[in-house]
């Protein structure tokens, strides 16, 4: 399924995977207030991808939905192939992460986590190479705080991210005489995107929130918009001299 509207040839293009999640609405907002006409991919929540195109649009951008699942690496180059230029990437996509002690963790969920994270990141990345080149593009990619502070039972998410870092980097370091930037963002515990459903599984209760708050410096847990604002950053000139970096927005938890 495909919800578009038309793209002017001119405008910046970026391609937001992920872009029916909290965080990824937020995001795919931000770049259109930088700007950039959006294509957003969702897997399954038709809906909400619907609204976050309404609001880039609610912008004076255009926006085009795309159903994808990045697990699948033909369709994925496929449609990256398909946009008229491309100048930043996102990866903002990822499944639901259930918190397990490593002892926990059978071999199957932890080889469906890396597939659907970490080769999920790798299937959009790499056939975004080129397109970047032509327009001395960006990467960002969203991990997680767990890379630089380890929480316990954080394995399934730390693991495949820290192979999404890991990408980025190679991508910064390979294509950086093309002018191409590569970055992450390291996202501590927001109150948008798995949020809910870490609530809902009982993984997050109010004692695991009120040690979590107490280990961050600004004893307080950070929002989506604040996440998309350092997305933005990252895709955009302003950041022109800055790549190969993990810019941890997590309000000092990593410290």
């Amino acid at each position: 399924m495909t919800l578009t509207q038309s793209s002017s040839e001119t405008a910046k293009q970026a391609l937001v995977a992920g872009g029916s999640g909290g965080i990824g609405a937020a995001i795919c907002e931000a770049l259109a207030r930088e700007g950039f006409d959006v294509a957003l991919t969702y897997h399954r929540n038709a809906q909400a991808a619907g609204l976050t195109a309404k609001a880039v649009r609610g912008h004076g951008r255009e926006a085009t939905v795309h159903q994808l699942d990045l697990t699948a690496a033909a369709d994925v180059e496929r449609l990256v192939r398909s946009l008229p230029r491309l100048d930043t990437v996102v990866y903002a996509a990822g499944p639901p992460i259930p918190m397990r002690y490593t002892g926990a963790i059978d071999q199957e969920t932890f080889a469906e986590q890396m597939t659907r994270d970490a080769v999920a990141g790798f299937n959009l990345l790499r056939p975004a190479i080129e397109p970047l080149r032509a327009t001395r593009g960006t990467v960002v990619c969203l991990v997680t705080t767990a890379l630089r502070r380890y929480a316990t039972r954080d394995l399934l998410s730390a693991a495949p991210k820290a192979a999404v870092e890991q990408v980025a980097r190679a991508i910064a370091a390979e294509e950086g005489k093309y002018g191409v930037r590569a970055n992450c963002v390291g996202v501590g515990t927001i109150e948008a995107g798995l949020w809910d459903d870490l609530l809902a599984s009982g993984d997050y209760d109010e004692r695991a929130l009120d040690a979590a708050r107490r280990a961050t410096a600004l004893r307080r847990f950070g929002s989506a918009a604040e996440v998309a604002e350092a997305v933005a950053f990252l895709a955009g000139p302003r950041s022109s001299y800055v790549t190969g970096q993990t810019l941890c927005v997590d309000g000092g938890y990593s410290l």
